[in-house]
């Protein structure tokens, strides 16, 4: 069975990232025409780093419990459990679990093609008013997002 990969998506380890948990379960079976990750995100998280758009790269939320909610320039979408949403190449979104919902909200994020997931972070830096994108450095298991145009510190999480 060369190339069959089977993995047991829950006991993958937690991607840095600013949810509860993402599984990369792409890089867990070696896929590499297409990102498959599992989240968990409690109330008040964002999925991943904030508003952004991947030009060339299609997005696809599936809710296997909980809301999620996708924030986009034609307003916002409530994907609730068994729904799915569609991101096409190039469109602003903002994924995250509205602060008032009662639990967490587990979900599967497939998109592709993989090797095009660059995103683009287009948010207004409370510092210096530019929108723009971020730059990220990790400190140990702590990572910091910083504006591109002044260099403050716009956010901070860890894994």
């Amino acid at each position: 069975m060369a190339g069959y990969e089977k993995v047991d998506v829950w006991s993958l380890p937690n991607a840095p990232n600013p949810t509860t948990a993402k599984r990369e379960v792409d890089e867990a079976v070696g896929a590499s025409a297409f990102g498959f990750n599992v989240y968990e995100a409690a109330p008040g998280e964002r999925v991943p780093w904030g508003r952004h758009r991947h030009p060339d790269h299609e997005e696809l939320f599936f809710v296997l419990s909980g809301s999620l909610t996708v924030a986009t320039p034609d307003g916002e979408y409530a994907v609730e459990e068994g729904e799915a949403f569609f991101v096409p190449a190039d469109a602003l979104n903002e994924a995250f679990v509205d602060e008032s919902e009662q639990a967490a909200c587990r979900f599967v994020a497939v998109g592709a093609p993989k090797d095009r997931d660059d995103a683009i972070i287009e948010e207004e830096c409370p510092h210096c008013g530019a929108v723009t994108d971020r730059e990220s450095e990790r400190a140990d298991e702590t990572y910091v997002l910083r504006c591109a145009a002044c260099g403050a510190e716009t956010d901070r999480f860890s894994a």
